[in-house]
């Protein structure tokens, strides 16, 4: 017999939210330090991309951070939700746009990174964390009305995805010596985070949003 799932209160659903924000920063502050970090030495657009992906993640997340903070005023959350769902789609197109505009000129330098085994290791990693985080709070977004917090697990999902890609590109320039498979991984994570952008730019509230 399947035991029933509980809908948390409001409440819980801002607790659990708070906590898997928190994790989130702190995984992304260590990823992005050690992608960029990785990124320099190899000469990976990819990885940089990546790292930089991480510092995107941590000011949406810190957007969400504000907008959860403003539950203790009370009332209609309407306002704050619809500020920082804009403010995520703004941090996603910055994304976008630096790194297709490093990809390409990676591709017309024909720059060849060197094998990072610490920057594949860091992606499998990602590969298994963030997905988790990103459902976390991705289910608890409906229960507080809040389209920043759904906003907000899309960019962790990305993020996973990203790793995904990143994974598969620096794999194939260590296996196979394929140099443009890192920038052209790069312009996929683009293109993940241009729609992205377009999409949280354009969602609509859900419901229950006023009733902070």
């Amino acid at each position: 017999m399947t035991t029933p799932v509980t809908t948390p209160s409001r409440a819980e659903a801002l607790r659990r939210v708070r906590r898997y924000n928190h994790l989130t920063i702190g995984w992304n502050v260590v990823e992005g330090v050690v992608a960029i970090g990785a990124g320099v030495v190899a000469g990976s657009i990819g990885l940089i991309a990546f790292g930089l992906d991480s510092a995107v993640e941590v000011s949406t997340s810190l957007v969400l951070a504000w907008r959860l903070a403003q539950e203790r005023r009370g009332g209609c959350m309407d306002r704050y939700d619809r500020r920082a769902t804009k403010l995520i789609a703004a941090c996603f197109a910055v994304l976008a746009a630096y790194v297709a505009f490093e990809a390409v000129g990676q591709l017309l330098d024909r720059q060849a990174p060197d094998v990072s085994v610490v920057g594949m290791a860091l992606a499998a990693v990602s590969v298994v964390v963030m997905p988790l985080l990103a459902r976390a709070k991705k289910q608890l977004g409906p229960v507080l009305g809040s389209q920043a917090v759904v906003s907000e697990s899309r960019q962790t999902e990305l993020c996973a995805w990203l790793s995904a890609v990143l994974l598969v590109g620096l794999g194939l320039n260590a296996t196979l010596g394929w140099w443009w498979a890192d920038p052209v991984a790069a312009l996929a994570l683009a293109g993940f985070a241009t729609r992205e952008a377009v999409g949280t730019w354009r969602a609509e509230g859900l419901e229950d949003t006023c009733c902070g």
